[in-house]
């Protein structure tokens, strides 16, 4: 690997925590960033410890926790936090921090950290709608932003106490999204990919269903990967648990034949096409509009069940020529080179252009947040990925064919 790609893949990352309310939150935005995969330390100010303790930081990052500028002197610490970060995060970021940034003080560790890095700096102000409306920090932001740092936010929502307004820190995943996607090159600004995510439910009657346990993670993974690459995604959901990405449109689609219309109306305006969601394959064929009572049923029941449309099939017979087309194949078999053999036939017959083989059971695949898939293109090799599905994601996107 690359340093470049292991600074994508594997950021070090400094997050500089400020003396707001909002800290709590960054406790939140420091999970997502390591469950991402990125090497976190934290460098809160004074301040911020009197919000969030020395012993949450640590055991969040993983990592030691100092905000002293005078620790680590023999290591020249106040410099070489920021010489080797591949990326810094401000948040949240109060009023004093960011006229503090913006006239290049040092008096303290996150400063000097700061001034000696050439890393992506990424912003999250939070603060009192009045502080944020200030003129005196409207200058400071727009002196940062300027120099060429990444604003997030804020938002406009519950302040402290009673107060409601603009200056609410955005929420941790969003800022996550935005700060990892400033280190990634934007291979696919001006595509436009179509990413149906989650699982289908088919209904029985107005409580149960035939449903399945995908999560929606791998899907809204490769949902934010390709919103890092500079692309305009929309999202196809069934029921999903993961949460969607700010940046990108969303179609809501719970039942096969709704996202069998809604992927088909929508293929012919997008460049890429990927069929993520775990889509059922059979539905009844006539759901009963009452609870269906288990008294009237006996010892067994047996609901009549036809097929529900083949989506991935019927995108590959009205697939053009400059389209790619990607499928999903989970498997069960223990046996690899029969999974691979089925996902290379699926391949074939479906009309896809690449299929990703994942082994799926009870404890791996569906719910999890580490997969492992195997690539499948019209090329003999196959390409192997195995990690955090925000990682493995990426490097889907990444080894795609052209196109």
């Amino acid at each position: 690997m690359s340093s470049h790609e292991e600074s994508v893949l594997s950021p070090r990352v400094v997050v500089g925590v400020s003396g707001g309310i909002a800290a709590y939150k960054a406790v939140s935005l420091v999970r997502e960033l390591v469950l991402r995969g990125a090497h976190v330390t934290v460098i809160p100010t004074a301040s911020a410890l009197k919000f969030v303790g020395m012993p949450t930081w640590e055991a969040i990052s993983r990592n030691p926790v100092t905000a002293d500028l005078f620790d680590g002197v023999a290591e020249v610490r106040h410099v070489a936090l920021g010489q080797q970060a591949d990326l810094i995060i401000l948040a949240p970021a109060t009023a004093h921090t960011l006229a503090s940034v913006a006239g290049g003080f040092a008096g303290d560790l996150l400063g000097t950290t700061i001034l000696a890095s050439s890393a992506p700096l990424v912003i999250a102000p939070a603060m009192h709608t009045e502080m944020w409306e200030n003129p005196a920090v409207r200058a400071n932001v727009e002196l940062l932003r300027g120099r060429g740092a990444l604003i997030v936010g804020p938002e406009s929502g519950a302040l402290t106490g009673d107060d409601r307004g603009p200056g609410r820190m955005s929420e941790p995943a969003d800022i996550a999204d935005v700060a990892l996607g400033a280190l990634v090159p934007k291979t696919l600004r001006g595509k436009r990919v179509l990413i149906s995510v989650g699982g289908t439910r088919e209904y029985l009657d107005p409580v149960r269903f035939i449903g399945n346990r995908s999560s929606g993670e791998m899907g809204t993974s490769l949902a934010r990967a390709a919103l890092a690459r500079g692309a305009e995604v929309t999202i196809v959901h069934a029921h999903f648990e993961a949460s969607l990405p700010s940046g990108a449109r969303a179609v809501s689609a719970p039942t096969a034949q709704e996202m069998h219309d809604v992927m088909m109306a929508e293929q012919s305006s997008h460049d890429i096409v990927i069929m993520a969601a775990a889509v059922a394959d059979w539905r009844v064929r006539e759901p009963s509009e009452d609870k269906i009572s288990k008294a009237g049923q006996g010892d067994s029941w047996s609901p009549d069940l036809v097929r529900t449309p083949d989506i991935l099939r019927e995108l590959g017979e009205h697939k053009t020529p400059s389209q790619l087309l990607v499928g999903f194949a989970a498997e069960t078999d223990a046996d690899e080179k029969v999974r691979e053999q089925s996902a290379r036939t699926k391949r074939e017959t479906k009309g896809a252009d690449v299929i990703v083989l994942n082994q799926v059971g009870r404890k791996i695949g569906f719910g999890t947040l580490d997969t492992a898939v195997t690539l499948i293109s019209a090329s003999p090799q196959s390409l192997s990925f195995e990690g955090s599905k925000t990682s493995v994601a990426g490097r889907l996107l990444d080894a795609l064919p052209e196109h």
